[in-house]
């Protein structure tokens, strides 16, 4: 039962339940504050992962494209380089056969294929020129054929059937295809 403030003087009568949950509209525990905080953190977490993955997108795009420019851009200029052998070939061509001796036309065919060779190396490439004895190296070499010859040890170049490339001092474009003795 509750207590008659008429009867105890100087005391406040005991709040009652539902006195306490209304005294306490606006105000916020500790607890409360603590699950906005955390809200609004997990908001801004989203928000800075979906502009993280947006800046990632827009980088891979324009690495991609960078990446097809340059691309384009060696082309251009090997393209740019080998395109003179190409005027060489058209003037052979293009030349009086009746006038022609055929010493001249594979000197012709000689000094075009050095050009190519001197632009090829202007841009990194040598040839795979291996010597007969030279020794097998199945990275720059492909047997295509074994063959006994006196003087070369096995395991040996005996003879290049076509010249290889390499890119650099490590890449090989096109192996040599040599004969290997047994």
């Amino acid at each position: 039962m509750p207590e008659d403030p008429k009867a105890n003087p100087g005391h406040e009568p005991e709040p009652r339940e539902w006195d306490i949950a209304d005294s306490n509209i606006g105000d916020t525990s500790p607890m409360e504050d603590r699950v906005a905080s955390l809200i609004a953190e997990l908001e801004d977490a989203k928000g800075r992962s979906l502009r993280i993955m947006a800046d990632f997108n827009n980088y891979q795009r324009r690495a991609l494209q960078n990446e097809k420019l340059a691309r384009q851009d060696g082309a251009a200029e090997v393209i740019k380089t080998v395109v003179g052998a190409i005027d060489h070939f058209d003037i052979a061509l293009n030349a009086d056969l009746s006038k022609a001796t055929p010493d001249q036309i594979v000197q012709g065919v000689r000094v075009i294929r050095e050009e190519l060779l001197k632009t090829l190396a202007q841009h990194g490439v040598s040839l795979i020129n291996p010597a007969p004895g030279e020794l097998f190296e199945p990275g720059r070499h492909e047997a295509v054929m074994q063959m006994p010859k006196e003087g070369i040890a096995p395991g040996h170049v005996v003879q290049m059937f076509q010249a290889g490339y390499m890119l650099g001092e490590s890449r090989v474009l096109r192996p040599a295809k040599v004969a290997v003795a047994p």
